[in-house]
């Protein structure tokens, strides 16, 4: 007779550690304590934050952080708002802003969006999802909508649930350009405006002027900008008084445990009264 099996375990993920310094410094940043750490015969590293519990080892030779394909964990979560929230809060405690670009990185968290990205510095994914998420995903975008409409809403799918930003602006330069004559100015201006999001995340700010400029040329109601800012995560938006743009910069800014970090301007602020 087989004996019954009790029913209390518990998955921890093992994940690539390119560099025990920074994945240290980014998880404490974040509020993450060190449960175990060992340097010496092996690499091991063992995190927690409230029940999320990471584990790291070394990872396979040859890995590059920058393909962003090391591994990934999902944390089930009830509401991605507030952890969005709070890792926010903390990025800009410890580096003075959210990082939105590059690595490691947290990726935007749309108003009524099920999930998020917690991007490490060795490349991997910990991604937060509501429970009630949805099962079923219409990629290529909802085919009700118009064309530009469309190409809007498989861009959100591609940056939500594909973590592929690039894929998503080459989406919107395409659908802009064969589309946007038949489409009305909101829906023009909301890819614009996703565009210039998906820019910061790809760190190639340099495109940010012409589309913020393309932007601002269009006739849009009141109603319509305070649509088209609430996909702004920056703020003044195009339409703010003296809103002027002007070349990236480095800025020396300390971060966690007094480390020197030099970071980039944002390309536009308002100008001084």
């Amino acid at each position: 007779m087989t004996p019954t099996m009790p029913q209390n375990e518990t998955t921890i993920p093992v994940l690539p550690c390119v560099s025990l310094d920074e994945t240290l410094e980014f998880y404490q940043a974040l509020g993450f304590e060190v449960t175990y750490k060992m340097t010496k015969p092996y690499l091991y590293l063992a995190l927690r934050w409230s029940n999320v519990e990471l584990h790291f080892g070394k990872p396979p030779e040859g890995m590059d952080p920058a393909n962003e394909d090391g591994g990934g964990c999902l944390v089930m979560i009830d509401a991605a708002a507030p952890y969005h929230q709070h890792f926010s809060a903390a990025m800009r405690g410890a580096y003075g802003k959210v990082l939105a670009s590059g690595r490691p990185r947290i990726t935007r968290y749309r108003k009524g969006a099920s999930r998020f990205t917690l991007i490490d510095p060795s490349g991997n994914s910990i991604i937060f999802i509501q429970r009630d998420e949805p099962m079923e995903l219409e990629y290529g975008g909802d085919r009700s909508l118009p064309r530009l409409a469309q190409a809007i809403d498989n861009a959100r799918i591609l940056r939500e649930f594909k973590n592929d930003d690039r894929a998503a602006f080459r989406a919107l330069t395409s659908a802009l350009r064969r589309h946007a004559d038949d489409a009305p100015a909101v829906d023009r201006a909301l890819a614009l405006a996703t565009m210039i999001e998906l820019a910061i995340a790809l760190d190639e700010r340099h495109r940010m002027d012409d589309l913020i400029t393309d932007l601002k040329a269009l006739s849009l109601t009141s109603e319509e900008q305070a649509r088209v800012a609430s996909e702004l995560s920056r703020r003044p938006t195009p339409w703010s008084p003296g809103y002027a743009t002007r070349a990236t910069r480095p800025v020396s800014r300390r971060g966690p445990r007094g480390r020197v970090l030099v970071l980039r301007r944002a390309t536009t602020r308002p100008r001084a009264a």
